[in-house]
């Protein structure tokens, strides 16, 4: 069974970074593209970034500049990287699998972690 275990949400202030972690088996994190995804209260969960497994990244336009994505090989971690957060960046946040590269949609969920950006 593949698991994708988050961790890194909390509570921050306006302007303040949070970095998350998502650690998964070096069979998937090795093979598989990896992402995240977020769902605020009230909306569709939507996509935040992927990077492949080679390293190329894809960002949503609401957090390019932002946020990075990065992949720590020899943990088999996936992490994000949030500046400069604003309360729109609140949301759960959930980390992906991605069986088809950086183009496809999530194979596999997290259970996902909340940020919330607030003053």
């Amino acid at each position: 069974q593949v698991q994708l275990v988050e961790s890194g949400g909390g509570l921050v202030q306006p302007g303040g970074s949070l970095r998350l972690s998502c650690a998964t088996s070096g069979s998937i994190f090795s093979s598989y593209a990896m992402g995240w995804y977020r769902q605020a209260p009230g909306k569709q969960r939507e996509l935040v970034g992927v990077v492949s497994s080679g390293g190329r990244t894809n960002y949503a336009d609401s957090v390019k500049g932002r946020f990075t994505i990065s992949r720590d090989h020899a943990k088999n971690t996936l992490f994000l990287q949030m500046n400069s957060l604003k309360s729109e960046d609140t949301a759960v946040y959930y980390c992906t699998a991605h069986k088809w590269g950086l183009n496809g949609t999530p194979t596999y969920w997290g259970q996902g972690t909340q940020v919330t950006v607030s003053s």
